[in-house]
């Protein structure tokens, strides 16, 4: 193997060093013919000025003397010089008395003399004789051509050039010279040496260690090289061996194999019966969930279309004239259907989750109020085992993120209530604070706690922590299962942490967006009047309630201090019904007004200056009854207002609506609802009445129930769509099914929209608002 010239180390080294020695010695060449130059031109000046000194003497005596042709006779003796072109001799007038001249020479190289010294050069020199020191005679003028120095500058500096590229040119091959016999051909050696190792026995070849190298980097080189061909030996020898075992196993390994295959071959029979029957199972299985998801279906509205009327009877209770007490209880109602709705929806979730078909929402909704919902709904049950239901919501929390409140109140509803089914004493805590972009959710219990193998087990379907629980507090274990199955499903976290006996922390994290709301229209308003008046609080230090009240109190900018230090504030008391002592403290209060802090749903409705407080703390609810119990606001007032409000939906765009529903509260709800929002309402028991309906009368939107005796809603709005009369009629479907598809089913049917029940005011505003007719 031989390498290229060019791709020789000598080669590379040689070249390096040359171009290095090269501009150095051009730089050296350029500073000595610099300094030539000035040189030459110090020299030249030298040269002439002697040439005039001397002929200074002749030329002043001739002048004296005018002496023509011994002016002449000097005037030719200095053209003699190489350099003189022009001598000549004035008087003091300037009147040339003698002159003399020649040619300037002719080179292709004097352009670069001109360039150097210039084209010519003239001397003036005043005459004068010893005599007469004091009287001037003329001058002697002498023009020199420089060429004559030019090309005697050029000449050394074209041999100092040339002296010094001869140099460089001998140091380059003496360089290559050297470096091929030191370094390129005891490497070529090696080189060929390796070239000739076989491959079929690369070990056996050991490399010579060049002459004169042994010591020197290149012996160092070949000796490694050496080792590594003997490790490269030893390696082939150890292969050698275990390539003679490795046949040895061969034989035993090709029976072992005979043995799996005839083995496996039975296996495979066996697995392929097992096949058969699973598809024969999977086929049942198959059959069974379809029975289930049509048993669901059915249940679901069978269950849910009474449900749905108590909903909406108390909705509209909720809408008449009613004291706080009556309106709390009606609330505390009202949530407990919704509850129930929800645990009918669980069952219908756990269905859809298993199937894969488990759909989630993205609007806007409040994480806080959605919470304070929640605990009111559980407040009666944590009563009555008489512990502390607490929330402590971050003052600081956005008010409306964009995700799913119906899976967020599942979520809630499933702890709460296992907080609370598992705490005989104590209390249970429900946290909520924002931050890094993911909302954090605590419920924190003093219960029975959890042992590590249990909290293994929790999150498993149909499991409790063991079974001395299940026999205790009963329960089916689903409601764990769905609480992480919809967290993950919202792309969040579920933790818990529990000791046996010391209580159980779940910790929820979602990564919920805020919603940045347009307006600040649901934010309360805190009257700055508050803040002058202050808080006298009388709640114990100990109480767990009192942490979340200073920390609403403190981001309102509302004063607190103890009641024996601000007798004029608003008195901030916590009572209940047999604590007398409370109770008469409140009523010789002579302060501002009086709250009590009801965490026992004892106390009677308060009356006057006096408000009642429910806990769990409710925001809105603290910030009325501190205005109430201040004078700023006047219930009756406020009770008016608000069913003005609700009633005011623009009675200029007034519609004439169909209701077609079978069932007579829905009926009656739903009328209720459509004559608040302000629109004009007929109803038709089914399908084919609402059609003959439709053929006497002029409806601008028809709310239609889609399972009804005689002819359902889908039957009816097909045969609607059939008459061209009708065809942009906006049709829209209001049904108790929410089973996957429903909607897909409305829709395909020629229905235009899709609300389900129980009936709610705002849902039908929207919906009538958007297929409303254009005028």
């Amino acid at each position: 193997m031989s390498n290229g010239f060019k791709q020789r180390l000598s080669y590379r080294l040689t070249r390096d060093t040359v171009l290095v020695a090269m501009a150095l010695g051009l730089v050296l060449n350029v500073v000595q013919i610099t300094l030539d130059y000035f040189s030459a031109k110090d020299s030249m000046e030298k040269e002439i000025h002697a040439l005039i000194d001397i002929s200074n003497s002749p030329a002043s005596q001739i002048a004296y003397n005018i002496d023509v042709r011994l002016a002449e006779e000097l005037l030719d003796g200095l053209l003699r010089h190489p350099a003189t072109i022009d001598a000549r001799i004035t008087d003091n007038d300037d009147e040339t008395m003698a002159a003399s001249s020649k040619s300037s020479p002719v080179s292709p190289y004097r352009w670069v003399s001109d360039l150097l010294f210039g084209p010519d050069r003239v001397f003036r020199q005043e005459l004068r004789v010893p005599q007469l020191e004091d009287l001037p005679l003329g001058h002697l003028i002498v023009t020199i051509d420089t060429y004559h120095y030019g090309a005697l500058f050029l000449q050394r500096a074209g041999y100092t050039l040339i002296s010094g590229l001869l140099k460089s040119l001998i140091l380059s091959a003496a360089l290559l010279a050297i470096f091929y016999f030191v370094l390129t051909r005891p490497m070529l050696n090696v080189i060929s040496a390796l070239s000739q190792v076989r491959a079929t026995s690369p070990e056996k070849v050991r490399l010579p260690i060049p002459a004169n190298h042994r010591e020197d980097e290149i012996g160092t080189m070949v000796g490694i090289i050496n080792q590594h061909l003997e490790t490269i030996d030893s390696s082939l020898a150890q292969l050698r061996h275990a390539e003679s075992a490795m046949k040895n196993y061969s034989t035993q390994l090709e029976q072992e194999v005979a043995d799996r295959t005839r083995e496996i071959s039975e296996k495979n029979d066996a697995l392929q019966r097992g096949n058969r029957a699973l598809v024969k199972a999977k086929e049942d299985a198959v059959r069974r969930a379809r029975a289930r998801a049509n048993f669901l279906a059915s249940m679901s509205h069978e269950i849910r279309t009474p449900l749905n009327g108590v909903l909406g009877m108390l909705g509209l209770a909720l809408e008449g004239e009613l004291d706080s007490a009556q309106r709390n209880r009606i609330e505390i109602a009202l949530n407990a259907g919704e509850s129930l709705l929800g645990l009918l929806n669980d069952i219908l979730d756990i269905s859809k989750v298993e199937a894969g078909k488990l759909s989630l929402e993205n609007i806007p909704f409040s994480v806080r109020h959605l919470i304070e919902e929640c605990a009111t709904l559980h407040a009666q049950q944590a009563r009555r085992k008489r512990i502390h239901l607490v929330t402590e919501i971050d003052p600081d929390l956005p008010e409306d993120f964009l995700g799913d409140p119906t899976r967020v109140r599942q979520v809630l509803n499933n702890l709460l209530s296992n907080a609370i089914k598992f705490t005989d004493e104590g209390s249970v805590k429900l946290e909520a604070a924002y931050s890094g972009g993911s909302l954090r959710i605590d419920v924190v219990d003093t219960g029975i706690g959890m042992s590590t193998e249990g909290l293994h087990r929790i999150f498993s379907p149909f499991s409790q922590a063991d079974a001395e629980t299940t026999r205790l507090y009963g329960g089916t274990g689903l409601g764990l299962t769905l609480c992480r199955q919809l967290v993950e499903r919202m792309h969040g976290q579920i933790l818990v942490d529990s000791r046996e006996g010391s209580g159980t922390h779940f910790t929820v994290t979602l990564p919920l967006p805020v919603h940045e709301a347009s307006e600040d229209y649901d934010l309360p308003r805190v009257d700055s009047r508050l803040k002058d008046i202050g808080i006298a609080m009388a709640i114990p230090p100990d109480n767990p309630h009192r942490s979340a009240i200073e920390a609403q109190l403190r981001k309102w900018g509302i004063p607190i201090r103890g009641a024996s230090r601000h007798p004029d504030g608003i008195l901030l008391a916590l009572a209940n019904a047999g604590d007398e002592e409370t109770l008469a403290f409140a009523d010789n209060w002579q302060g501002a007004g009086v709250v009590l802090v009801d965490s026992s749903g004892t106390l009677p409705p308060a009356l006057g200056q006096q408000q009642l407080l429910s806990l769990p703390l409710r925001r809105d609810e603290l910030l009325r009854c501190l205005l109430l119990a201040a004078g700023l606001l006047d219930s009756e007032e406020q009770t008016a207002n608000a069913v003005e409000d609700d009633e005011q939906t623009g009675t200029e765009a007034s519609l004439k609506i169909l209701l077609v529903e079978d069932n007579q509260v829905n009926q009656m709800v739903a009328v209720s609802l459509l004559k608040k929002l302000g629109h004009r309402t007929d109803h038709a028991e089914n399908g084919l009445k609402a059609i003959q309906a439709l053929e006497n009368n002029h409806y601008d939107l028809v709310l239609m129930d889609c399972q009804m005796p005689v002819m359902d809603g889908y039957e009816a709005t097909q045969r609607i769509r059939q008459n061209p009369e009708w065809k942009d009629l906006p049709i829209i479907a209001v049904t108790a099914n929410v089973m996957q598809g429903d909607r897909e089913d409305c829709l395909a049917s020629g229905m235009n929209d899709y609300i389900t029940k129980p009936y709610k005011r705002e849902e039908l505003r929207t919906v009538i608002d958007r297929w409303r007719p254009a005028i």
